[in-house]
């Protein structure tokens, strides 16, 4: 498509029917078919509960998120249902959000699978909106082998309506000169946060789409939906929501755990290349940790082979820590240990768990120990990276592909 992005800031990036596509990813047996996540079938043969999310072939069978699952199955009676893996849920949802913060640090988390993403700081670094959307959408992909959908605009509003405009696994761009040509055909209920009762109301005085609503008497719409209402459905309606994105985090604030993970862009078998990475990982998480005062007591390491099997590995330590080096430590050590034979690698994966806050750490005192160690110098670099950048200060074997 043409790049007609530029001024438009403002993606917000939607994971596809994302529930369900975690719960097949894994279960290439089910690639293709009517899949829904949530309620299933009681011992007498019925059904209870409710749908939580269904793959597209579910969904173009009537199937939706909310409904019985009776109604589902008499819907889509072909569809296997599959209990939700809370836990897989969540850490996925961690790893797409640590992603979306590598682009840009002001990322507006909604939900488990949706964010809005201001990446005006990030366009000198990776290009166009559209070029970022697209890399978003690439990354998502090959790292957690799920499709997402983007919309990108000048306004949140807008943004979310071409994300869903967008799906499955693509991108809508509205660029500023199109905006009413992409709102005003589209039903009233369409715009973000009109309801069911705002509908019939609107609808009541005779504005069915968006733009019967940007064309009405402003005294219409007070009358129907009072002063403020009415004012701000008017914006909406011209794309005008006057919101700013501002920083909010989902499930994956770091009250639990602190991660980084990267795909290779080849498989690689080279123990040198995958332990530069630890290294680099190690030091993205540690300084993470600094960065909310939190110190962990559990290093985790997550290694995903070639052939998509994946594993993950921990080791729990005396004290808590936010120090590269000890993190390094202990993942190189884990990653020694599972590797033995060379497999070749597609991800590696770093986290930092049992979080607490760094001031009520007592530090065990080595004896002949440096007054000055590893801590220190981490803190150096955070005032270094703090005033200069990231890529001002690393560790010496990132540079020039030496070794760790």
């Amino acid at each position: 498509m043409a790049d007609r992005s530029a001024g438009c800031h403002v993606l917000h990036v939607d994971m596809d029917a994302f529930f369900a596509a975690v719960s097949v990813r894994d279960r290439p047996e089910l690639a293709g078919r009517p899949v829904i996540v949530g309620g299933g079938p009681t011992q007498g043969g019925g059904m209870r509960g409710v749908v939580l999310s269904a793959t597209y072939p579910a969904r173009r069978a009537g199937v939706r998120s909310g409904m019985p699952a009776a109604r589902a199955r008499r819907l889509c009676p072909e569809a296997v249902f599959l209990r939700c893996d809370h836990e897989s849920i969540e850490q996925v949802s961690r790893s797409v959000m640590a992603l979306f913060r590598e682009i840009t640090p002001t990322v507006e988390a909604i939900s488990v699978d949706e964010a809005f993403l201001d990446v005006s700081g990030s366009l000198r670094r990776l290009g166009s909106p559209l070029q970022v959307a697209e890399h978003i959408r690439a990354r998502v992909a090959d790292e957690q082998r799920i499709t997402c959908s983007v919309g990108v605009a000048t306004s949140a509003s807008v943004a979310k309506l071409a994300s869903r405009r967008a799906k499955p696994d693509g991108v809508v761009v509205v660029p500023r000169d199109r905006m009413t040509s992409f709102l005003h055909p589209l039903a009233v209920e369409e715009l973000w946060g009109v309801g069911e009762k705002t509908r019939e109301r609107l609808n009541a005085v005779g504005l069915v789409t968006v733009g019967d609503v940007a064309h009405a008497p402003m005294a219409t719409l007070r009358r129907a939906l009072g002063p403020h209402a009415g004012a701000h459905v008017r914006a909406l309606a011209w794309g005008a929501d006057g919101r700013r994105v501002r920083e909010r985090r989902g499930i994956d604030v770091p009250d639990r755990s602190i991660g980084a993970e990267e795909t290779f862009g080849h498989d690689t078998g080279d123990p040198a290349t995958v332990q530069r990475e630890l290294l680099r990982l190690s030091a993205k998480v540690a300084a993470r940790t600094r960065a909310n005062g939190l110190a962990g007591r559990t290093v985790s390491l997550k290694v995903r082979w070639s052939d998509f099997t994946t594993l993950t590995r921990s080791h729990t330590l005396v004290d808590p820590t936010d120090v590269t080096e000890e993190i390094y430590s202990v993942v190189g050590t884990l990653y020694d240990a599972v590797n033995p034979a060379r497999r070749t690698v597609r991800l590696v994966g770093v986290r930092v768990e049992g979080l607490v806050p760094c001031e009520g750490v007592q530090r065990q005192l080595v004896l002949g120990a440096r007054e000055r160690g590893w801590r220190e110098a981490d803190q150096a670099v955070d005032r270094a990276t703090s005033r200069f950048g990231r890529s001002a200060v690393r560790p010496a074997s990132l540079l020039a592909g030496g070794r760790p």
